[in-house]
């Protein structure tokens, strides 16, 4: 019988376990318990007694090649030649020797990076974590704003809650530079969103030339475009557009971008975790802000206000929604200093799965 020999393959990233650094791979779900011995520093202990001590630091999410390098150079010196990106844009290094932390931290801290975004929940002491985003005006073809622009701005002006653990509880803040949210805001604690508010502009020569009608009408996903036949060419429903842009993928002919029209929403109130309280999507509280780079003030100002509000009057573990739905969210207007408009009312009628079925405002 042929030997059996493990399947390979070079298609996607390698088997997870390759890279993990020897300690972790030993002690792999076997871990006793760990403590926060500081802001961005994290100590594990194994059953086997084994200790592992991980070193947290935010970057952007776009980083040049000398960075990685760099990076790559501080944990060879440091934590054995291991280091792992988190999901939010966190870069970790993993050390045995506690001797060399500070040494680390001061490396990391000289070259901009700074340490924290760690909370001890078992203490009711929280860090803000590094805000996750798409890819806005650098990369993406549908933005109504900017990603990496705003995201700096806000966490320059949210700094001091990253390095401390000052939080009543997690709170996720998360940037998507259009409607289609790549960045998963429909369920963050506090959520920016580019805003696109006119339906595409149709060149009819553009969409003869370049588009094919059929699949571009078939991705509408409200049934917004149909095929002009006798001009060969696109017409589109005002009333059914919810400014997608995603007929804009499939053609070039039908761009999206209003420059004094595009602008940022702010939503707050959505959770994943199970904990507590049942997951929840993020609702609208600021219906629109103006784009105004390079340090969208408007925006930055908002942002601080909610979590500070929250900060200020939340009880310990209370996320935003949780303090939201407790104080009533006429309260939260109140006090937040929002104003409530008829745009902050769900009423697109294509959507009735997820209607509200009663016009009480507390519930």
């Amino acid at each position: 019988m042929a030997e059996e020999r493990p399947y390979k393959t070079d298609f996607g990233p390698p088997k997870y376990d390759l890279m993990l650094h020897p300690i972790i791979k030993k002690n792999y779900g076997k871990w006793k318990y760990y403590e926060v011995v500081k802001p961005g520093v994290i100590k594990r202990v194994a059953e086997s007694g084994d200790t592992i001590y991980v070193v947290r630091a935010a970057t952007p999410r776009l980083l040049a090649t000398d960075t990685v390098r760099w990076f790559a150079e501080l944990a060879e010196k440091y934590s054995d030649g291991y280091l792992r990106f988190t999901s939010r844009h966190n870069v970790e290094f993993f050390i045995t020797d506690e001797s060399k932390i500070d040494d680390l931290i001061k490396e990391l801290e000289e070259g901009g990076f700074p340490v924290g975004g760690t909370w001890d929940a078992t203490q009711a002491k929280y860090g803000l974590t590094n805000i996750i985003h798409t890819q806005g005006w650098i990369h993406c073809h549908t933005p109504a704003t900017d990603a990496s622009g705003i995201v700096k701005a806000v966490m320059d002006e949210l700094f001091d809650y990253f390095k401390e653990m000052k939080l009543p509880a997690l709170c996720r803040i998360s940037l998507a530079c259009c409607l289609n949210m790549c960045g998963a805001v429909h369920a963050s604690d506090i959520a920016i969103v580019g805003v696109h508010r006119k339906p595409p502009k149709i060149d009819d020569d553009a969409v003869r030339r370049m588009c094919e009608i059929p699949s571009t009408v078939a991705a509408c996903p409200t049934g917004a475009l149909r095929p002009d036949m006798k001009r060969k060419t696109i017409i589109i429903e005002e009333e059914k557009c919810m400014y997608c842009g995603n007929c804009y993928t499939m053609c070039p002919g039908m761009p999206i971008f209003y420059p004094e029209h595009d602008g940022v929403a702010i939503l707050v109130g959505g959770k994943v975790s199970d904990a507590r309280t049942k997951p929840q999507l993020s609702k609208v509280v600021i219906p629109w802000l103006p784009n105004n780079p390079p340090r969208w003030p408007e925006v930055v100002q908002a942002v601080k206000k909610i979590l500070e509000v929250w900060a200020e009057n939340a009880r310990p573990h209370e996320r935003i929604i949780d303090w939201i739905e407790r104080i009533s969210w006429e309260k939260f207007f109140e006090i937040a200093d929002l104003k409530f408009t008829h745009h902050l009312i769900d009423d697109y009628i294509f959507d009735y799965c997820s209607f509200r079925k009663t016009a009480q405002f507390k519930w």
